[in-house]
């Protein structure tokens, strides 16, 4: 697993688990303050229900910072999740499908 910063985009890649997302945040909250305005998770291929509060833990940091946080190419496995949990519009923005 691996968090870097590219062209203003937080690039995760590798599994985003409970095992994993402790290493995440924390590589993540120091991108974010580096500047990174897009989470994008185009290389993950397994998720669980960390994944989504790392995802809200990043959006109130951003958000406390005064920044917008988008949250591109998210696995079909979090979109779900974000639905059970109807958390969908706040982590993928108003017009989530």
């Amino acid at each position: 697993m691996s968090a870097v910063l590219h062209e203003g985009r937080l690039v995760i890649s590798g599994p985003v688990t409970l095992q994993t997302v402790e290493a995440l945040v924390a590589r993540g909250d120091a991108l974010i303050r580096e500047g990174a305005r897009v989470v994008d998770l185009s290389g993950v291929a397994e998720v669980d229900s960390a994944a989504l509060a790392m995802l809200l833990h990043w959006i109130r940091a951003a958000r406390g910072a005064g920044r917008t946080l988008a949250v591109d190419h998210a696995p079909d496995s979090l979109r779900s999740l974000a639905r059970l949990y109807d958390l969908e519009a706040l982590v993928f923005g108003a017009g989530a499908p």
